[in-house]
Protein backbone atom coordinates (compact mmCIF):
# COMPACT_ATOMS: atom_id res chain seq x y z
CA UNK A 1 0.00 0.00 0.00
CA UNK A 2 1.80 3.15 -1.13
CA UNK A 3 1.02 6.67 1.53
CA UNK A 4 -1.13 8.99 0.58
CA UNK A 5 1.65 11.96 0.34
CA UNK A 6 5.18 11.78 0.95
CA UNK A 7 7.78 14.16 0.62
CA UNK A 8 11.16 13.06 -0.44
CA UNK A 9 14.42 15.24 -2.34
CA UNK A 10 14.98 14.74 -5.70
CA UNK A 11 18.02 13.07 -6.34
CA UNK A 12 18.09 12.87 -10.29
CA UNK A 13 16.27 14.12 -12.69
CA UNK A 14 16.48 10.83 -15.54
CA UNK A 15 14.03 13.23 -18.31
CA UNK A 16 10.74 15.18 -18.58
CA UNK A 17 8.76 12.80 -16.71
CA UNK A 18 10.48 10.71 -14.65
CA UNK A 19 12.58 11.89 -11.57
CA UNK A 20 14.63 10.00 -8.63
CA UNK A 21 14.14 10.35 -5.40
CA UNK A 22 15.32 9.77 -1.70
CA UNK A 23 12.78 9.21 0.88
CA UNK A 24 12.25 8.27 4.31
CA UNK A 25 14.52 8.95 7.81
CA UNK A 26 18.05 9.76 7.65
CA UNK A 27 20.16 6.37 7.80
CA UNK A 28 16.92 4.60 6.48
CA UNK A 29 16.55 6.15 2.66
CA UNK A 30 15.53 4.54 0.34
CA UNK A 31 15.68 6.01 -3.78
CA UNK A 32 13.00 5.57 -5.81
CA UNK A 33 12.35 6.07 -9.36
CA UNK A 34 8.99 8.52 -9.58
CA UNK A 35 6.77 8.62 -13.24
CA UNK A 36 4.87 11.99 -13.33
CA UNK A 37 1.35 11.15 -13.52
CA UNK A 38 -0.79 12.27 -16.67
CA UNK A 39 2.22 13.22 -18.85
CA UNK A 40 4.77 12.17 -21.62
CA UNK A 41 7.70 14.26 -21.93
CA UNK A 42 9.77 14.06 -25.32
CA UNK A 43 12.33 10.92 -25.54
CA UNK A 44 15.90 12.08 -25.13
CA UNK A 45 16.63 11.88 -28.81
CA UNK A 46 13.43 13.27 -29.69
CA UNK A 47 13.24 17.33 -30.41
CA UNK A 48 12.67 18.82 -27.54
CA UNK A 49 13.88 16.00 -25.19
CA UNK A 50 16.59 17.56 -23.78
CA UNK A 51 14.78 20.97 -22.81
CA UNK A 52 11.90 18.88 -21.12
CA UNK A 53 14.83 16.94 -18.83
CA UNK A 54 16.34 20.49 -18.38
CA UNK A 55 12.80 22.07 -17.33
CA UNK A 56 11.87 19.69 -14.81
CA UNK A 57 15.58 19.38 -13.35
CA UNK A 58 15.35 23.44 -13.20
CA UNK A 59 11.89 22.96 -10.97
CA UNK A 60 12.95 19.97 -8.96
CA UNK A 61 16.37 19.08 -8.95
CA UNK A 62 17.87 18.60 -5.09
CA UNK A 63 14.78 20.08 -4.31
CA UNK A 64 11.65 18.78 -1.83
CA UNK A 65 8.89 16.92 -3.75
CA UNK A 66 5.54 16.36 -3.00
CA UNK A 67 4.62 12.77 -4.29
CA UNK A 68 1.01 12.29 -3.85
CA UNK A 69 1.01 8.28 -5.82
CA UNK A 70 -1.84 7.29 -7.74
CA UNK A 71 -0.52 3.73 -8.40
CA UNK A 72 2.34 1.50 -9.00
CA UNK A 73 3.58 0.86 -12.43
CA UNK A 74 5.62 -1.81 -14.21
CA UNK A 75 9.32 -1.93 -13.50
CA UNK A 76 9.88 -1.02 -9.65
CA UNK A 77 8.57 2.80 -10.40
CA UNK A 78 5.38 4.64 -8.40
CA UNK A 79 3.24 6.83 -10.98
CA UNK A 80 2.46 9.79 -8.75
CA UNK A 81 1.55 13.62 -9.25
CA UNK A 82 4.92 15.87 -8.24
CA UNK A 83 5.09 19.30 -6.75
CA UNK A 84 8.45 20.90 -6.94
CA UNK A 85 9.06 24.73 -4.72
CA UNK A 86 4.89 24.61 -4.96
CA UNK A 87 4.54 24.07 -8.30
CA UNK A 88 2.61 20.92 -10.02
CA UNK A 89 5.21 19.11 -11.87
CA UNK A 90 3.20 18.00 -14.98
CA UNK A 91 1.50 21.50 -15.43
CA UNK A 92 4.74 23.01 -15.40
CA UNK A 93 5.94 20.73 -18.68
CA UNK A 94 2.86 20.95 -20.11
CA UNK A 95 2.41 24.75 -20.10
CA UNK A 96 5.90 25.51 -21.57
CA UNK A 97 5.31 22.80 -24.10
CA UNK A 98 7.79 20.01 -22.71
CA UNK A 99 5.11 17.48 -22.34
CA UNK A 100 1.71 16.02 -24.04
CA UNK A 101 -0.78 15.50 -21.49
CA UNK A 102 -1.32 11.67 -21.86
CA UNK A 103 -4.51 11.14 -22.85
CA UNK A 104 -5.02 7.28 -21.44
CA UNK A 105 -3.76 8.38 -18.15
CA UNK A 106 -5.06 11.92 -17.62
CA UNK A 107 -8.48 11.16 -16.78
CA UNK A 108 -8.52 12.82 -13.16
CA UNK A 109 -6.36 15.85 -14.51
CA UNK A 110 -8.31 17.19 -16.78
CA UNK A 111 -7.16 20.61 -15.97
CA UNK A 112 -3.98 19.88 -17.77
CA UNK A 113 -6.04 20.45 -21.20
CA UNK A 114 -6.12 23.95 -21.38
CA UNK A 115 -2.77 24.23 -20.70
CA UNK A 116 -1.84 22.07 -23.23
CA UNK A 117 -4.30 24.23 -25.64
CA UNK A 118 -2.44 27.43 -24.79
CA UNK A 119 0.93 25.95 -24.98
CA UNK A 120 -0.07 24.84 -28.68
CA UNK A 121 -1.48 28.36 -29.23
CA UNK A 122 1.38 30.19 -28.35
CA UNK A 123 3.84 27.89 -30.22
CA UNK A 124 5.61 26.79 -27.20
CA UNK A 125 8.59 24.24 -26.96
CA UNK A 126 7.89 21.07 -29.24
CA UNK A 127 4.72 23.33 -30.24
CA UNK A 128 6.95 25.57 -32.35
CA UNK A 129 7.63 22.38 -34.84
CA UNK A 130 5.32 21.44 -37.35
CA UNK A 131 5.11 17.29 -37.11
CA UNK A 132 5.67 16.41 -33.59
CA UNK A 133 5.26 12.82 -32.93
CA UNK A 134 3.95 11.63 -29.71
CA UNK A 135 6.43 10.33 -27.26
CA UNK A 136 3.98 6.74 -27.02
CA UNK A 137 3.89 6.42 -30.65
CA UNK A 138 7.66 7.51 -31.36
CA UNK A 139 8.93 4.50 -28.64
CA UNK A 140 7.21 1.90 -31.12
CA UNK A 141 8.38 3.93 -34.28
CA UNK A 142 5.28 5.33 -35.69
CA UNK A 143 4.55 8.68 -36.67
Amino acid sequence: MLAAVMMCLVVGVVDGDTIDVRCGEPGAYKQIRVRVNAIDAPESKQAFGQASKRSASDLCYMQQAKLAPNNTKTYERIVASVECRGKDLAAHQVQNGLAWVYPQYAKKRQDLYPLQNSAKTAGAGLWSMPNQVEPWRFRHGGK
